[in-house]
């Protein structure tokens, strides 16, 4: 079984930058798929961005919409994931939620949110248009 708890959420200016984090409890498998979702208010869940649990370059996906403005990582032995996120925008305003499966990552797909089985409560994130 494992448990996420996300923090860093807050309300920043368009153009400013936020770092979430999302700390695992339990037994985190080192093929384990990590995952950030968000949604937005009246939208549907989107896969953000996903990365190995062991943070293999090669095991990294984003949705074209944070490309180039968003970096997902870990930190295996603090058992945490990361979002950086830069560059912000209106529409970035959203609940962000962590998310992990015991499987790994297939590579240019983060995946539905089915395939994964555990999740965290959310931090929202809000940028003011």
């Amino acid at each position: 079984q494992v448990r996420l708890e996300e923090s860093g959420g807050g309300s920043v200016q368009a153009g400013g930058s936020l770092r979430l984090s999302c700390a695992a409890s339990g037994v985190l498998y080192s093929t384990a798929c990590m995952a950030w979702f968000r949604r937005g208010p009246g939208k549907e869940y989107e896969g953000v961005a996903s990365i190995d649990s062991t943070g293999t370059r090669g095991s990294i996906t984003y949705a074209d919409s944070v490309k180039g403005r968003f970096t997902i990582s870990t930190d295996y032995r603090k058992k945490t994931l990361y979002l950086e996120m830069n560059n912000l925008k209106s529409e970035d305003s959203a609940m962000y939620y962590c998310a992990a499966r015991d499987y790994g990552c297939l590579s240019g797909s983060i995946g539905p949110r089915a395939e994964f089985r555990y999740w965290g409560q959310g931090t929202q994130v809000a940028v003011p248009s």
